[in-house]
C-alpha cells in the first residue's frame, strides 16, 4: 500500500468525526481550522479544494496527501417528476453498490430515506432487498455520507432509516450517525425528526430503548398472526409477536414515543377482516399508529398490490376497531424507490454496460 492509500485509509471516517477529532486526525496546527473543515463538510464538500477559506497551502497539502476524502460516488440517479423524488445509486470505496432516496411530502418537505447495509441478511419475503443477502454493515460515515450526497437535491428536513438492511443490526453506526445529525453545532435535526424502522429485531428494540434516543421507531410488522408473519419474515420465528410486543412497550416507556406500525398490505394474504382484528388486538395497549402501506411492486417477487376496494374494506374495519390508520401513498414508486424496491442489481447491470 502506497503512502497515499494509507492516508485515505486514515481518514476514510472524516465524515463522521467531531472538529477536534478532525483537527487530531489531518494533524492540524490550529483547532478552527477543524470546525472549518466540520463546517464544509456539512455543506457537503467532496474534496479540500472546495474549501476556501482555509489556506491555500493548507488546502494543496491535504490534497496532495489525502486526495478526494467522501468514501461514495453516484453512479445512477432516477428522478421522478411528477413527486420530486430521487433515487440515488453510490459506489463505496470497496466496490459495493447501495441506494437512498429523497422523497417529498405533499407540503414539500423532504425525507431522506437512508441504507444501514449492503444488502439484508432478513429475507423478507416481499422486499427486493431481502433478495440481496447481507454483503456487509456499512459505516457510520457511509450513512452520513447518503445523506450529504442527498442533501444537494434540496434542503432534508427529515430522515427515515428505511433504506436498504436492516438498522437494528448495525445500531452502533446507526446511532453513531444520528448523534451526528443531531449535533446543534452541525446539522442541528431534531431527533423528533429521524425514524428508525425495523423488521421486528427484538434485541435491536431493546438496545436502542437503553440508548434513549428519543427517535421515532416504527415496525414493519405486515401480520399480526405468528404462523402468517413467520412465513413472510423469518425474523418472526426467533422473536414472535408476543415477545416484539413486550419489546414495543418498553421502548415506548423509555422514549415517550408513539409508535408506528408499518403494514405492507398484500392483497389476499393479509387483508381480510381476521387480518384486521389480529391487527387490532396487536395495537391494544401499544399508543401505535397504523401505517397502510398496499405493496409496491419489485421484478421477480409473486405479490400482488391489493385494489381498491381491498383497501377501503381493510381500512374501515380497522377504523371501525378504533385504530388509528393512514394509507400511505408511495411516492417514490415510478422509480423503484418505495419501500421494499431498493435493490441494486439494476443499477450493477447499468454500470457493467457503461450506462451510467
Amino acid at each position: 500500500m502506497d503512502s497515499l492509500s494509507r492516508n485515505e485509509a486514515k481518514i476514510t471516517e472524516l465524515t463522521g468525526l467531531s472538529p477536534s477529532e478532525i483537527s487530531e486526525a489531518l494533524s492540524l496546527d490550529k483547532s478552527y481550522q477543524g470546525k472549518q473543515i466540520y463546517k464544509w463538510i456539512i455543506k457537503g464538500a467532496e474534496s479540500f479544494a472546495e474549501m476556501t477559506d482555509l489556506p491555500a497551502s493548507l488546502r494543496n497539502r491535504l490534497e496532495n496527501e489525502y486526495g478526494r476524502f467522501f468514501a461514495s460516488k453516484r453512479v445512477a440517479e432516477d428522478f421522478d417528476k411528477a413527486t420530486g423524488a430521487v433515487k440515488l445509486a453510490l459506489e463505496l470505496k470497496d466496490g459495493a453498490l447501495i441506494e437512498c432516496v429523497m422523497l417529498v411530502d405533499a407540503d414539500g418537505e423532504r425525507t431522506a430515506c437512508l441504507s444501514s447495509q449492503v444488502g439484508c441478511a432478513m429475507g423478507c419475503a416481499f422486499c427486493k432487498t431481502g433478495t440481496m443477502g447481507l454483503v456487509r454493515n456499512l459505516s457510520k460515515s457511509e450513512i452520513i455520507e447518503q445523506f450529504l450526497t442527498l442533501s444537494r437535491y434540496g434542503r432534508l428536513e427529515h430522515i427515515v432509516f428505511m433504506g436498504m438492511g436492516e438498522p437494528l443490526a448495525n445500531l452502533k453506526a446507526v446511532a453513531g450517525a444520528i448523534r451526528y445529525f443531531n449535533d446543534p453545532d452541525g446539522i442541528n435535526l431534531s431527533m423528533r425528526r429521524i425514524t428508525v424502522s425495523t423488521c421486528g429485531l427484538v434485541p435491536g428494540i431493546r438496545e436502542l430503548s437503553e440508548l434513549k434516543l428519543p427517535v421515532k421507531l416504527a415496525v414493519s410488522l405486515v401480520s399480526a398472526d405468528n404462523e402468517t408473519r413467520s412465513a413472510l419474515m423469518p425474523v418472526n420465528k426467533r422473536y414472535g409477536l408476543a415477545e416484539l410486543k413486550s419489546a414495543l412497550v418498553r421502548f415506548r416507556k423509555a422514549s415517550g414515543r408513539r409508535l408506528t406500525l408499518e403494514y405492507c398490505m398484500l392483497s389476499g394474504v393479509n387483508t381480510d377482516r381476521r387480518a384486521a382484528e389480529q391487527l387490532a388486538s396487536f395495537a391494544k395497549g401499544l399508543d401505535a399508529f397504523v401505517n397502510l402501506i398496499p405493496w409496491n411492486p419489485a421484478e421477480g417477487l409473486p405479490y400482488k398490490t391489493p385494489s381498491t376496494a381491498e383497501i377501503e374494506a381493510f381500512t374501515n374495519e380497522l377504523t371501525r376497531r378504533g385504530i388509528s390508520c393512514t394509507r400511505r401513498f408511495s411516492r417514490g414508486r415510478s422509480i423503484n424507490g418505495a419501500c421494499g424496491q431498493l435493490a441494486t442489481s439494476t443499477a450493477r447491470r447499468a454500470a457493467k454496460k457503461g450506462e451510467i
